[in-house]
């Protein structure tokens, strides 16, 4: 067994602010002994203006990531940086939303760029991720000292073809770092993560943002640990911090083992 932190944040667009808050996690997270402490979506920087956002990417090799690498190594714990912006390479315009799985070494063990842009235009609601952001293409499963780990970010959790793609990949572990809108995590946000727990079979960790950012955006919050038979393991109040849990691998293999559900499905009549 082993014990993960959540971090959820309420981050702004003050970049400085919300890097120190982080680094107070993760010196916690060190010393409450957790293998590996994850953060929300963007938990870098949460703002409207594109040319903020612009300004503040950086390649994977850039000092954002190399910060984040030297923590893990000084405080020996692994780091999921839930995502961040990443330059794109030949693009002044556009962006990479990129979740990054550092291992306790320091070393980059996963990369996974956003594959679902959230565009909503509702009565309560409207978002264009695809003016700022490009999609990834390609889903990443991570085999890590805790577990195998899928890595997923926010929107893509309406998509459950994503992690069923994950789990067929030996996903063990998923995490959803978010930024959930308060309007839709208000009815969405727990029956989706259960039920992407209870149909994989795997542990789902989503660490979110939280809270009122700037304008009329707030953030659900509510970060979440979700055991593979869709119980609530932990969940944070309604305030910034850390809020962890118990992975434990061996209760995951008994309830794949009791319930096949893998074995049982029949893709060529619904595929």
């Amino acid at each position: 067994m082993t014990r993960i932190g959540l971090v959820q944040m309420n981050s702004t667009n003050d970049y400085q602010r919300n890097l120190e808050f982080a680094h107070a996690q993760i010196c916690k997270a060190s010393q409450d002994g957790l293998n590996l402490v994850a953060f929300p979506e963007t938990f870098l920087y949460v703002g409207d203006e594109k040319e903020d956002k612009l300004k503040i990417a950086q390649r994977l090799d850039g000092e954002i990531v190399t910060t984040f690498q030297e923590y893990a190594s000084c405080y020996h714990i692994s780091i999921l940086m839930g995502s961040i912006y990443e330059s794109v390479q030949g693009s002044s315009n556009y962006l990479y939303n990129t979740s990054i799985l550092i291992g306790r070494q320091g070393n980059i063990q996963g990369v996974y760029r956003k594959i679902h842009l959230c565009d909503i235009d509702s009565p309560s609601l409207k978002n264009v991720e695809s003016k700022n952001i490009r999609p990834g293409s390609e889903t990443v499963v991570v085999d890590h000292e805790i577990g195998k780990i899928g890595l997923s970010i926010c929107y893509d959790l309406r998509f459950p073809g994503l992690f069923q793609s994950l789990r067929a990949k030996g996903a063990e572990i998923i995490f959803v770092p978010a930024a959930f809108f308060l309007q839709t995590g208000t009815h969405h946000w727990f029956p989706l993560l259960r039920a992407r727990a209870i149909e994989n079979q795997a542990y789902i960790a989503a660490p979110a943002q939280w809270g009122w950012h700037y304008g009329d955006r707030y953030s659900y919050g509510h970060s979440v640990l979700i055991d593979p038979w869709g119980t609530v393991i932990s969940c944070a109040s309604e305030y910034p911090g850390i809020v962890s849990g118990t992975i434990d691998l061996d209760y995951l293999i008994d309830i794949r083992k009791r319930m096949p559900v893998m074995e049982h499905r029949r893709p060529e009549y619904y595929l």
